[in-house]
């Protein structure tokens, strides 16, 4: 019974995320292009096309709380979410190192894992490289103690535990709540129905945006289906499971509430290989990976836009090393990825989502601009010389202490 149950909800997120990879794939939607079209031509088309996948993944989440069609409660343990995006443990540091990392290496791929999935499925072989190396970088960080030794030791020291102040969840609501003495989930559903009503009026106040067929489908796609990943996970086919769990003789490997998140699949991944393909790591999220891959796949045969794909040099062969596994460690350290934490953690209203999706943000633009110095002054920009200037172009530092002339 229990193992039909689990069969049951691969067999519906397969089928949801196939519909996400062709959507994507039609539409080219890609949250790293988002944020080079902003910094690099100061388009927001792309953005915003983001941003509605996140707002409208905001609403329908809150929307299903409030039916209790799903139990947002869930993603506040370790022991019913994967991952817990609300637990009162608040690794601020974590997320900013994490969500930085992620950004750097998204840039240096020139895609997140999302992304590197839809080109795997469209032909790209470079892609099956970044794949592989975010796997094992992300098996580092899941399953060995390369986390804790390099990392968790450190920034957990400066973690928060919310409990020791009567809070016991890190989203916005739960904490809103006990600032002004009020109940929790009813906080939480307000501020989510009030958020997301607000930021779809300014995404759609403007008739170019109303217009914009292909980013308005991109973003309602991925905003849809994060919550349906919700539902599946959390909503009675997910809490039955979770109830049942504990008697199966083969227990599933990251079970709980969950919803879209494009690194952790590539973990499971490794695990699956290294453990002779033992069923219990076929997961929710490797199934959700594998179905945007065959729903880009779909695409690109029927669209014949399918090619293979290699590397131009051996520089370019190295730069996707780098980027598969600084994806890879980036995205486990931070909880997420542009879609794990910027779409389904914000649509949780998770603080530390919101600090990582920033940091990835911010990671992604600098390297953005460093790697742009470099490309106009050659020989004349050092790391040091280009990263001063584009953190002063980025107004983190005064413009004075910059070492290039503004390009």
């Amino acid at each position: 019974m229990e193992l039909e149950l689990y069969q049951n909800m691969l067999m519906l997120i397969f089928a949801t995320t196939f519909i996400m990879g062709w959507v994507v794939s039609k539409t080219d939607f890609c949250t790293m292009g988002a944020v080079s079209d902003w910094v690099n031509m100061g388009s927001t088309a792309r953005f915003k096309s983001w941003m509605l996948a996140a707002v409208s993944a905001l609403f329908l989440v809150t929307l299903l709380t409030y039916t209790e069609l799903i139990d947002s409660s869930l993603t506040q343990s370790n022991d019913t979410a994967s991952p817990p995006y609300n637990t009162p443990t608040f690794a601020w540091l974590r997320y900013l190192i994490g969500g930085l990392i992620f950004g750097i290496g998204m840039t240096i791929g020139s895609g997140c894992g999302n992304k590197t999935l839809v080109r795997i499925g469209a032909g790209n072989l470079k892609s099956v490289i970044i794949f592989a190396m975010m796997a094992f970088g992300a098996y580092l960080m899941m399953f060995t103690d390369f986390m804790y030794t390099f990392f968790l030791q450190w920034t957990s020291v400066l973690d928060v535990d919310l409990t020791e102040y009567d809070i016991n969840s890190q989203d916005l609501g739960a904490l809103t709540a006990h600032i002004i003495q009020t109940d929790a989930l009813n906080t939480k559903l307000i501020l989510g129905f009030v958020i997301s009503i607000a930021a779809l009026l300014y995404l759609f106040r403007t008739e170019e945006f109303r217009k914009d067929k292909h980013n308005i489908l991109a973003g309602l796609t991925v905003g849809i289906c994060v919550a349906i990943a919700w539902y599946i996970s959390s909503g009675p086919m997910g809490q039955e499971l979770l109830e049942e769990a504990e008697m199966m003789d083969a227990k599933p490997y990251a079970l709980g509430a969950q919803s879209l998140t494009f690194v952790a699949p590539s973990g499971h991944f490794s695990a699956l290989v290294s453990s002779t393909f033992d069923s219990a790591y076929i997961t929710f999220a490797l199934i959700a990976g594998l179905g945007v891959l065959v729903g880009s796949f779909f695409y690109a045969i029927l669209n014949q836009s399918f090619r293979l794909e290699w590397f131009s040099s051996i520089s370019d062969f190295i730069n996707h090393i780098i980027s598969g596994l600084l994806m890879g460690i980036g995205g486990v350290l931070g909880m997420g990825c542009t879609i794990g934490q910027g779409v389904t953690g914000v649509s949780t209203l998770s603080l530390g989502s919101l600090i990582v999706l920033g940091s990835i943000v911010f990671g992604s633009a600098l390297t953005m601009k460093i790697r742009y110095y470099q490309l106009v002054y050659e020989d004349e920009a050092n790391i040091y010389t280009a990263t001063m200037a584009s953190l002063a172009d980025l107004k983190c530092i005064p413009n004075k202490w910059r070492c290039l002339d503004h390009v």
